[in-house]
């Protein structure tokens, strides 16, 4: 592990986040990394755009609009959840054959809670649509041994270029593969790269409806706005991966899971990276904006450590 992002309340470093972060280049050679790049993590929703492509390649039959909301941890947003109702209405499914948990849309607690509110419900729906365009079994989609999960194992595996080291149960209850953040990078990378094909469709839809992908004033929103040819998903846990137009990718994993400390990483890699992200919500993103705050005024900032400017350097 190393020192990624410190936390500095009233010019005294309060609190360090340590983590590992991985730069492959467009040939899916290692280009920099510090920390433990090559040891196994969870990806979580980082994960999604490969999981797409796996229920492509099972027979998922969809827009690009619906592809992109497939790949995304949405808010909850009103079109988020219809988007999701009308995808499983046409596979002639509804809302009760979905296996994530019921949530409230983001930022609004008071709200109803519902499945189709829940962040992975367009991964979940996806996931159904191809099981019966397949005409495979919907009730059982999440078992890990389902034909369904297993091809998308082995796409997962073939994007990453090495074996999936564990299988466990993600948030959402479909299931979490482990390998590691360079495997990660690595097939953020071949998304983009890919000349044609199913791969090359995940990446082009989630850049073209970066909506989509999250929200309103979310960060993969944001940014792949703010810098044309853009691919990045974010997960649970500090976990974050992007690939530039040219196949250049970054993963990232925060040791602690805090999410605090990834935006101000992904602003400074893309810099480094010669990328130049501008806007008000990117420059908040760059210093934790109302993170370190007394009285409810901001009275410090999250910044990068020397030890990861050096990496990309």
């Amino acid at each position: 592990m190393t020192a990624l992002v410190e936390v500095v309340r009233s010019g005294f470093v309060e609190s360090v986040h340590h983590g590992s972060l991985v730069v492959t280049a467009p040939d899916g050679t290692v280009r920099a990394a510090v920390g433990d790049a090559d040891e196994p993590m969870y990806p979580r929703s980082s994960n999604k755009p490969l999981q797409a492509l796996g229920m492509l390649h099972a027979g998922l039959d969809v827009s690009d609009d619906d592809l992109a909301l497939v790949c995304a941890s949405h808010n909850g947003e009103p079109e988020h959840a219809e988007r999701t109702l009308t995808l499983l209405a046409k596979a002639g499914l509804g809302e009760d054959d979905l296996q994530c948990p019921p949530d409230t849309p983001r930022g609004r607690p008071a709200a109803e809670r519902r499945r189709a509110s829940m962040n992975c419900s367009g991964k979940h729906a996806g996931m159904l649509s191809a099981c019966v365009s397949a005409g495979w079994p919907t009730g059982t989609y999440t078992d890990p041994e389902h034909p369904l999960q297993t091809t998308i194992a082995e796409t997962v595996a073939e994007l990453t270029g090495e074996p999936i080291a564990w299988t466990g149960v993600d948030g959402c209850g479909a299931p979490l593969l482990a390998y590691s953040l360079t495997g990660l990078a690595r097939a953020f990378g071949r998304l983009v790269t890919a000349d044609s094909g199913n791969p090359r469709r995940v990446a082009d839809a989630m850049r073209a409806h970066p909506w989509l992908v999250a929200g309103t004033g979310r960060e993969d929103t944001v940014l792949m706005e703010a810098v044309p040819g853009l691919l990045m998903k974010g997960g649970a846990e500090g976990v974050h991966a992007f690939a530039l137009a040219d196949g250049t990718a970054v993963a990232l994993k925060v040791s602690d899971g805090s999410a605090r400390a990834r935006e101000p990483i992904l602003v400074e890699a893309l810099r480094l990276l010669d990328e130049t992200p501008s806007g008000e919500a990117v420059e908040r993103m760059a210093v934790g904006a109302g993170v370190v705050t007394g009285a409810n005024r901001d009275v410090g900032s999250l910044r990068v450590t020397t030890a990861l400017t050096d990496a990309l350097h």
